[in-house]
């Protein structure tokens, strides 16, 4: 394998990574996660289970297709290894993606193992969401960078040095993202653990006192939405602005477009009263919008500040 297919594995791994955790979403999303019982790897203690339950079809197709993420994360690693010399960042990002994504596996297992699926509502299955979000955060944003840096694209190395509000705005936006996405696991699991049956129904429930904590939490996270929302659009025009150059400039648009479509896409989850259909589009939008900001502050902080006069343009531009 060359590094042009090598690039093109990255790519694929990412867009098919993507896919299981929609599909991981759905069985969340449809009660199936005990589909194969307290068993793992084996299903209801069987390498082929002999049942037609929908739940333990549903289930078992993805420990199948997350099987195939943990061998698509073997090759990025592999060859990562093989075509790029130590100390390299997509020899670097591409071992990173394969220890995220065994992540994913352990996690996944304690969830089955610990009986942490369908309708338990305890206070270990509310940590285990979140964090389990947030490593697939994590490894779609090393898949991300490995296909990015493969393609050449941002060729100079990442720093913080002398980037000033720049990289305090980029740092705020990742960290108000990843604060949006943990509130977003309790509320999924909220909704689907709790139904609202209406949307005065759903704001009484969350404003009962006697009510779960994880019905109560979803207040939390249209309120951090519309934060990271705000953080995203100062990082991603200021970005646009300091670093005026082609890759910077797309991505701000995309990460501000893709944001703003994300809390549209929560509004009508809390209208529709929160249908499963729609719960895959709000997270398949929050994975591109942190996909988004990662490579967008990749390109942002790597890239060459242009000459104070260049500058003075671009900000007597921004204030007509």
């Amino acid at each position: 394998m060359d590094r042009a297919r090598f690039s093109k594995l990255a790519s694929w791994a990412l867009v098919y990574t993507l896919a299981v955790v929609l599909w991981g979403a759905y069985v969340r999303a449809s009660g199936s996660g005990a589909g194969c019982g307290a068993h793992w790897p084996l299903c209801n203690g069987e390498v082929i289970p002999h049942t037609g339950r929908i739940e333990t079809l549903i289930e078992l197709s993805h420990r199948i297709t997350a099987g195939l993420s943990v061998a698509f994360g073997a090759a990025v690693a592999f060859f990562g290894v093989r075509l790029y010399p130590k100390r390299h960042r997509v020899r670097r990002a591409a071992i990173a993606s394969f220890a995220f994504v065994m992540g994913e596996a352990l996690i996944g297992a304690a969830l089955v193992l610990y009986k942490l699926v369908a309708h338990d509502d305890s206070m270990q299955r509310a940590i285990s969401m979140p964090l389990h979000l947030v490593n697939t955060f994590f490894l779609m944003g090393a898949l991300a960078m490995t296909a990015w840096w493969s393609r050449e694209k941002s060729p100079n190395a990442i720093t913080m040095r002398k980037q000033g509000a720049l990289g305090v705005l980029l740092v705020t936006a990742l960290v108000a993202v990843l604060l949006v996405a943990t509130s977003g696991a309790l509320a999924a699991l909220g909704d689907t653990l709790f139904p609202p049956q209406s949307v005065t129904g759903a704001l009484t429930q969350d404003l009962s006192g006697g009510a779960n904590a994880l019905v109560r939490l979803r207040l939390l996270h249209p309120l951090f939405a519309l934060l990271a929302a705000a953080a995203t659009m100062a990082a991603a025009t200021t970005a646009r602005l300091l670093r005026p150059n082609e890759e910077t400039r797309v991505l701000s648009r995309v990460a501000i477009l893709l944001i703003f479509s994300q809390i549209g896409a929560g509004l009508a989850n809390v209208v529709l009263l929160a249908p499963v259909w729609m719960q895959l589009v709000h997270l398949l939008l929050a994975e591109c919008t942190w996909v988004s900001l990662v490579l967008l502050a990749v390109a942002a902080l790597s890239a060459e500040k242009p000459s104070a006069a260049l500058l003075e343009q671009i900000q007597e531009r921004a204030r007509a």
